[in-house]
């Protein structure tokens, strides 16, 4: 296990399948990957909500992990979605990830008897969750995809538990950032959104997993780096810059759009996977048209 907590850019990697056998392609994902890394990324996201997650079967799963583990060196990070519907499943995820060589879990509510899921009901999941697993658990709080909200009140009964190290907040609103924080001061809390990195720093966010960083490595990266060197006009100037491919491309055209902006940036972003849709040719020539904005 690190000594340290994650903090600075990951990259919620998207998951490359090929786009004749719609296989997982590892060697795809392997130059993905170290093409993230070697652009100052300080760690990955595999099968999170831009992975693709809820379309992988376990041994897919697996695989990915073990594939990822062997070009993330010791130093960076490497961080596993492990949400599923029972507790018992994600505590089954979170050793496979653990085993692979996952340096945490990234583990979101479960949704399907969301009527169900009370504050109570949320807060023993947690608990037993990590409680049981091998490897630090990071609360994922995305309700546009799980349509449930990880209040303040879960966080801070939670706040206590040395294996659960932090958040990742994907609401897309400070304000519930900042209640994070008042709740449970000694988390690592990681904002979910490329538009809103400079002003979750600014707040006192240890970074961010941000899906522009998927086609937009550099420009997302220099987010965090000028804002650490104290250059606060240089970080406003590059999230002016980014900004717009989060809400033009993440936002309104979700993982197709990254995938395609992958595309269109020199990595393999590739087909996704049934029941999800491509993008029309209207909407590719946007992706291009916004990139081509930003300078990427």
């Amino acid at each position: 296990m690190k000594d340290k907590r994650p903090g600075g850019l990951l990259v919620p990697l998207t998951t490359p399948f090929d786009d004749v056998t719609g296989e997982v392609a590892p060697v795809h994902l392997r130059d993905n990957a170290r093409a993230l890394l070697d652009a100052g990324a300080t760690g990955l996201l595999a099968a999170g909500s831009t992975g693709e997650a809820s379309l992988l079967d376990d041994n897919e799963y697996r695989n990915i992990l073990e594939w990822l583990r062997d070009v993330v060196p010791p130093e960076k990070w490497l961080i596993a979605g492990a949400g599923r519907e029972s507790t018992r499943g994600v505590i089954s995820a979170c050793r496979v990830a653990a085993d692979a060589g996952a340096d945490a879990a990234l583990v979101r509510p479960p949704a399907y008897y969301s009527p169900a899921m009370s504050n109570d009901a949320l807060i023993d999941h947690y608990r037993m969750v990590a409680d049981d697993s091998p490897i630090p658990v990071m609360v994922y709080n995305m309700p546009k995809y799980t349509h449930i909200s990880i209040s303040d009140a879960i966080v801070a009964a939670l706040a206590d538990h040395e294996n659960i190290w932090g958040a990742k907040d994907s609401s897309g609103d400070l304000k519930n950032l900042s209640s994070y924080m008042e709740a449970a001061p000694n988390w690592t809390l990681l904002v979910g959104s490329g538009a809103l990195y400079y002003a979750a720093l600014e707040l006192g966010a240890a970074g961010a997993i941000a899906a522009t960083a998927c086609f937009a490595t550099k420009a997302t990266c220099e987010i965090g780096l000028a804002y650490s060197a104290g250059d606060k006009q240089g970080a406003g100037s590059m999230q002016e810059r980014v900004a717009p491919l989060h809400a033009g491309i993440v936002g309104r055209l979700g993982i197709a759009g990254v995938k395609a902006a992958m595309d269109e940036a020199g990595a393999y972003g590739g087909p996704v996977r049934a029941p999800l849709k491509g993008l029309a040719e209207k909407q590719q020539q946007e992706v291009k048209e916004l990139l081509d904005q930003a300078g990427i």
